[in-house]
C-alpha cells in the first residue's frame, strides 16, 4: 500500500447554515492527488475545502507519489475523482505502465484541466543556465510514475540529450526528490513552479533555478514533441523565483487534471463542475496559479483525454465550450475508441507470454496497425 496521510475535511459551517447539497453531488467523495508538498495536493485540498464551505459534503483526499497509486483507486471504485498529471494521457493510450494486460486503454474523462507551466527544477549551485548544462548532472526519476519520467525525457530531448548523458537517480515517490535536492543528493527533477517543494528548495542553501525553453528553438521543440506531443511553449509568471516582472519560458501542459471515468454520472460531474466554478473566489487564493482553475481557462481543450459529458454540459451553459473545443473532443474520442478497439484486436493476435512480450507486441501494433507513434 502506498504510504500516505489521508486528509479529511468537513464543512461544519455549511451544515450549520442548513445549505442544501447541489443536486446529484454525493454527500461523501474520495479524491486522489499527488503526494504531500505538491501543488496538486494543495489544490485538491483547497478545492475540497472551498466546495464544502458552500455545501454539506465531505471529501477525503488520498495522496500518492505514483501514477498507478493515483489512478488505481478510481479504477477499483474506491475513489471517484483524481487530480492527475500526464498519467491520464498514458492511461487513455495504454502506454508505459498502463501497457500491461491488467490495464489497457482506460475510458477516462476530464472534468477540468488547469493550464500549468513545468520544467526541470534545478539546484541553483550547480551552474545550470541552459538545458545543455544538464549533461552529467543528477536527474531524478520516479518508479511507477511515467508522468514525471516522460517529461524528464522530453526536457532532455529538447537539448539533444538522453538518459545516457546524465546520471539518473531513481526514487520511490515524487516528494522524496525535493529532500534529495536540498541534501545535495540530486541536482534536478521535473516539477511545476508553484508547489511548496519549490519554495523549500528556493529557501535552502542550494537555491533554485529553471533552465529555460526558448520558444523560438524549433528543433528543440520538435525533439521534445517526439517524446510527448502534448507540450507547448508557456511563459510562466508565477512560482518560486518567478513573477510577472521576472517570467521564464517553460513548457506548457495541463496539471492538475481533474479526472473521472466515463461511467460517472453526468449529473454528478455537472454539479461538481458547477460547484468549483461557484467557489472560485476562494479557490484562486490556494496557490499562486490556482486562478487557472477558472472555467474559462480550465474548461478548454486540449488536454490528456476527452472531456466528460457532464462537464461539457455545464461549460456550454456558461458559454465556455466552443465549436473548436467540440471538434477537438470529437477527434479525441475517435482516437480513444480506435485505441480501445485496437487493444482488443492486438490481444487476439498475441501469441507470446509475459508482460514484456505483450508490451512489445502492443507497441508494434500501435505503430503498424493504428498508425500511432511508438511509446517506447
Amino acid at each position: 500500500m502506498v504510504t500516505r496521510r489521508d486528509l479529511i475535511v468537513a464543512s461544519s459551517a455549511a451544515l450549520a447554515m442548513g445549505r442544501p447539497a447541489l443536486a446529484d453531488l454525493p454527500g461523501t467523495m474520495v479524491w486522489t492527488s499527488y503526494d504531500l508538498g505538491s501543488s496538486g495536493y494543495a489544490e485538491a485540498s483547497g478545492i475540497a475545502d472551498a466546495i464544502m464551505k458552500k455545501q454539506p459534503v465531505r471529501v477525503r483526499i488520498v495522496p500518492s507519489g505514483t501514477s498507478i497509486g493515483r489512478l488505481l483507486p478510481l479504477k477499483q471504485g474506491r475513489a471517484q475523482y483524481g487530480f492527475l498529471a500526464n498519467e491520464l494521457y498514458f492511461a487513455a493510450e495504454a502506454t508505459y505502465d498502463f501497457a500491461v494486460p491488467s490495464w489497457g486503454p482506460q475510458d477516462v474523462r476530464v472534468v477540468l484541466a488547469r493550464p500549468a507551466g513545468g520544467s526541470l527544477a534545478c539546484a541553483g549551485d550547480v551552474g545550470i543556465n541552459s538545458l545543455a548544462d544538464l549533461r552529467g548532472k543528477r536527474i531524478g526519476y520516479v518508479r511507477g510514475n511515467p508522468s514525471v519520467n516522460v517529461k524528464s525525457d522530453a526536457y532532455l530531448a529538447f537539448a539533444g540529450l538522453t538518459r545516457s548523458d546524465v546520471e539518473v537517480v531513481w526514487f520511490g515517490s515524487y516528494n522524496a526528490m525535493k529532500t534529495a535536492v536540498i541534501n545535495n543528493q540530486l541536482d534536478c527533477f521535473s516539477s511545476v513552479t508553484t508547489s511548496a517543494n519549490m519554495r523549500e528548495i528556493q529557501a535552502s542553501p542550494r537555491g533554485l533555478t529553471y533552465p529555460p525553453f526558448p520558444p523560438g528553438d524549433q528543433q528543440g521543440w520538435a525533439r521534445l514533441r517526439e517524446v510527448a506531443d502534448f507540450f507547448q511553449p508557456y511563459r510562466e509568471t508565477a512560482g518560486a523565483g518567478i513573477s510577472p516582472e521576472h517570467p521564464v519560458n517553460l513548457v506548457g501542459y495541463r496539471y492538475p487534471i481533474l479526472t473521472t471515468y466515463a461511467n460517472t454520472s453526468a449529473d454528478e460531474v455537472y454539479e461538481l463542475t458547477k460547484a468549483i466554478d461557484q467557489a472560485m473566489d476562494q479557490i484562486r487564493t490556494i496557490t499562486s496559479s490556482a486562478g487557472n482553475w477558472a472555467i474559462d481557462k480550465a474548461g478548454h481543450t486540449p488536454a490528456d483525454a476527452p472531456w466528460h459529458e457532464g462537464s461539457i454540459r455545464y461549460l456550454k451553459e456558461r458559454g465556455i465550450w466552443s465549436d473548436e473545443d467540440q471538434a477537438w473532443q470529437d477527434r479525441r474520442l475517435a482516437r480513444l475508441r480506435r485505441i480501445q478497439e485496437g487493444w482488443e484486436q492486438a490481444r487476439q493476435s498475441f501469441r507470446g507470454q509475459g508482460d514484456e512480450a505483450w508490451a512489445a507486441h502492443w507497441d508494434k501494433y500501435r505503430v503498424e496497425k493504428l498508425g500511432l507513434q511508438p511509446a517506447t
